[in-house]
């Protein structure tokens, strides 16, 4: 078995993973949402001491399964600095105490393996991550083979959720807020622009719809936050599907996946799903308990990294905050 942590944000969570299967033994997640939403956001430093408090005591749960690990994984890049040393920090101890080798584990290739939790891998595979983090476009073939066709240029897809959300005074986190929000009102009350419309470069932008949905949210009253929330969703779904309309056509689908913690939005899958009709492109989505942040999409790409043997040495594996892919 591989235990797995992450630690790369505001969810604290372990898993236990069975290497033969992929059988998922064990999975508890602590989320820290309700601390953060007094503030609007993530605090680093909040976030560490949360997963110092409350990492151990999930692992105390999982020593019944100690004298059957074979390895232990761990989140160590992107996210943020402070929390993820929580999760390293810990890793390393384990992998001392037990004499079992390490796994460094990239968080955005844990999104992808979210699909594949309890299942077998399918690839080759265009996805779309979504996320508080990160807006992009991969080509995957294997665990080794994925190259980044298109990400965001600033903001990213659900950051700006988040933060249009803070605009209306509505809590963190703010993209299931704003999605709720957003079925009461008008989609094309708010003529907001399409980010990047004109330019044939397929990436991704938010921070100008960001600032429109700002305008719109400082001049129009509580009553107009529907007509807001249901724009902004539109827009920024539109925007991405603008662009994946133009990568089609270079490169037409035939497997397609949306990942991350933005994957859970209803509008944008329905969008998307819509998208891939004419291509006739079958769509993965993970479920929808593992979009977020979680160990169980640790343990599963730690499965292959155990199979392949690419182990990390205590000496050099170290936290990588802005990694990408």
């Amino acid at each position: 078995m591989i235990l797995s942590i992450e630690s790369s944000c505001d969810d604290s969570a372990i898993a236990i993973t069975e290497i033969e299967t992929c059988k998922l033994l064990f999975h508890k997640k602590i989320s820290q949402e309700l601390e953060h939403s007094v503030y609007g956001g993530v605090v680093p430093e909040l976030a560490a001491r949360l997963h110092a408090e409350a990492l151990p005591k999930i692992l105390e749960e999982c020593k019944p399964y100690f004298d059957k690990l074979k390895a232990v994984a761990v989140t160590s890049s992107p996210g943020l600095a402070v929390t993820l040393i929580e999760g390293v920090t810990m890793a390393k101890a384990i992998s001392v105490a037990l004499g079992i080798p390490l796994l460094g584990v990239n968080h955005l290739v844990g999104h992808i393996y979210s699909l594949f939790i309890e299942k077998e891998t399918m690839f080759p595979l265009t996805v779309l991550l979504v996320s508080g983090g990160h807006t992009q476009v991969m080509e995957v073939k294997s665990l080794s083979e994925i190259s980044t066709i298109a990400k965001s240029m600033d903001d990213s897809f659900g950051e700006s959720f988040d933060k249009v959300a803070k605009m209306m005074g509505l809590g963190y986190p703010g993209g299931p807020l704003i999605e709720q929000l957003a079925l009461s009102g008008d989609r094309k009350k708010y003529n907001f622009t399409i980010p990047l419309m004109r330019i044939p470069k397929i990436a991704f932008s938010y921070s100008g719809l960001k600032n429109a949905a700002r305008l719109a949210v400082e001049s129009g009253a509580k009553e107009d936050y529907a007509d807001i929330a249901a724009s902004f969703e539109h827009v920024a779904t539109a925007h991405i599907i603008h662009k994946l309309k133009k990568y089609f056509l270079i490169n037409p689908p035939q497997s397609f996946a949306i990942v991350g913690g933005a994957s859970a939005n209803l509008y944008l899958r329905s969008q998307i799903e819509e998208l891939l009709k004419p291509h006739g492109a079958s769509l993965l989505l993970s479920e929808l308990k593992y979009c977020s942040d979680n160990a169980a999409m640790i343990g599963r790409v730690a499965v292959e990294m155990y199979e392949k043997e690419i182990f990390s040495s205590l000496d050099v594996l170290d936290i990588s905050p802005k990694s990408q892919l």
